[in-house]
């Protein structure tokens, strides 16, 4: 059995959507239940990836965690809550928190232009954005130089990814799952008291290793999701792939199903 962390497979060019489909097919036979089947192919343009970096720890994030949450509005946006664990230390244990956040937090710092790791943190399309709270909601605007499609059959999802001409000559990618609709009421620390809301919480978070993109070839990429932590609340798969030398996204994708 191949890892879900790595590319296991490339070939010639084949329409991106069709191949999701035509693994859909295959999976739909082996007896997978229809309502456990879904699809998504990325749209033309690149879709924005907002990432923030909270805690329920920290008594300056409640208000970007709440401005993440307006963006469930807009179905075009791929919006991920890293809550990271360097507040845990500190009166209030954040049951979501993980040391990976915190080390994918200081990868990043190289790449986005933050001079240190803080919160709240939030990132846009890989440029670290301290002006967040003036930000409506991000833009669709450049050109994607890849074409993603994502298929689910039961516990099983498979990435198409294309490279155009475009396209950087390495890419690289992570998966995250998400979860929304979180409360949680504190009972220690900066947010004693408080009654927090989140949404988009990274509960799954999975680098993929960098490939060479060469033009009109198709990656595939293979995902298990593991068993949901709270079946009572929604669960988006997202697929970001990105420049693999800036670690800026070129492409990304969600489904909800």
């Amino acid at each position: 059995m191949k890892s879900p962390f790595l590319p296991v497979e490339r070939s010639r060019r084949s329409p991106a959507l069709a191949v999701a489909i035509a693994g859909l097919a295959t999976l739909a036979h082996a007896g997978v239940r229809a309502s456990d089947v879904c699809s998504a192919k990325s749209a033309r343009a690149v879709a924005p990836v907002v990432e923030l970096y909270t805690s329920e720890g920290c008594n300056s994030c409640p208000p970007a965690d709440r401005w993440l949450s307006r963006l469930t509005a807009d179905p075009t946006v791929v919006a991920l809550a890293f809550h990271v664990d360097y507040w845990d230390r500190l009166g209030w244990k954040d049951r979501f928190a993980s040391a990976a956040f915190t080390e994918r937090q200081a990868t990043q710092q190289a790449s986005n232009g933050a001079r240190f790791s803080y919160t709240p943190q939030v990132v846009v399309d890989g440029r670290d954005r301290t002006d967040w709270s003036s930000i409506g909601t991000p833009n669709a605007v450049r050109a994607a130089p890849v074409e993603l499609a994502l298929a689910r059959s039961g516990e099983h999802v498979t990435a198409t990814v294309v490279a155009g001409a475009t396209a950087p000559k390495r890419l690289a990618a992570y998966w995250a799952v998400t979860e929304l609709d979180h409360v949680t009421a504190v009972k220690a620390g900066e947010n004693q008291g408080a009654t927090l809301h989140h949404d988009f919480v990274v509960r799954d978070y999975r680098p993929v290793a960098a490939w060479v993109a060469k033009p009109d070839a198709t990656q595939t990429l293979i995902f298990e999701l593991r068993r949901a932590s709270d079946p009572a609340h929604a669960r988006l798969v997202n697929l970001v792939v990105v420049d693999a030398e800036t670690g800026r996204p070129v492409q990304a994708l969600k489904m909800g199903c």
